[in-house]
């Protein structure tokens, strides 16, 4: 295989790569505007929408972890209550998506985050809750607090769980002329595309 088919391969490898490990990177978080007072509904709820939209989609803010620091697997686990909508709208219709972008970690530099040239990656498929007696509870326990360690501390009657996306489907948007095509299994198998490349 010519070095000029190769060159694309490695690119998508590489933002693969970027994609599955910078969450563990990222250390603050940047704020522009002032969060709302949680006694003001009004004020919180102008950053939300309604849970129940007769099966409308519904965007949330979650957090998620793929394992432990610098050993992802690709595969996003969460923990969730049935009291927010993610959890409980994922009970009954599990069909769901996680979108990832690099401009949290300020490698797109002035440019708008919506610029295709700023990488973003969209993964589809069914959240499914995790057995909570399964070694794979035990794994997202790990992956989630090694991360996310305030989670250890949130209310116990809030009946938190364990859930994980079955991917189906990966949308990456990375330079102008739409999506680059991925395969589950090149995305989830990163340093195999390498040789089957090279070979």
């Amino acid at each position: 295989m010519g070095i000029k088919v190769l060159i694309p391969y490695l690119y998508v490898l590489y933002l693969v790569l970027f994609f599955v490990g910078f969450q563990g990177l990222v250390q603050g978080r940047l704020l522009s505007i002032k969060k709302p007072d949680p006694n003001n509904a009004a004020a919180t709820a102008r950053c939300t929408i309604s849970s129940d939209l007769g099966g409308a989609p519904f965007g949330n803010v979650v957090s998620f972890s793929d394992g432990l620091p610098n050993k992802g697997s690709g595969i996003p686990y969460f923990y969730l209550t049935a009291l927010d909508p993610t959890a409980r709208d994922a009970l009954k219709d599990d069909r769901a998506s996680l979108t990832i972008s690099e401009y949290p970690i300020g490698t797109c530099g002035k440019i708008d985050p919506e610029n295709p040239t700023c990488a973003k990656i969209t993964l589809t498929g069914k959240l499914k809750l995790v057995d909570e007696n399964s070694k794979e509870a035990e794994f997202a326990k790990s992956a989630l607090f090694s991360k996310h360690a305030e989670m250890k501390g949130w209310p116990k009657d809030h009946e938190f769980q364990f859930f994980k996306l079955e991917i189906e489907n990966i949308f990456l948007i990375d330079w102008f002329g739409g999506p680059k095509p991925l395969t589950l299994d090149q995305y989830l198998h990163p340093s195999l595309n390498i040789l089957a490349f090279i070979l």
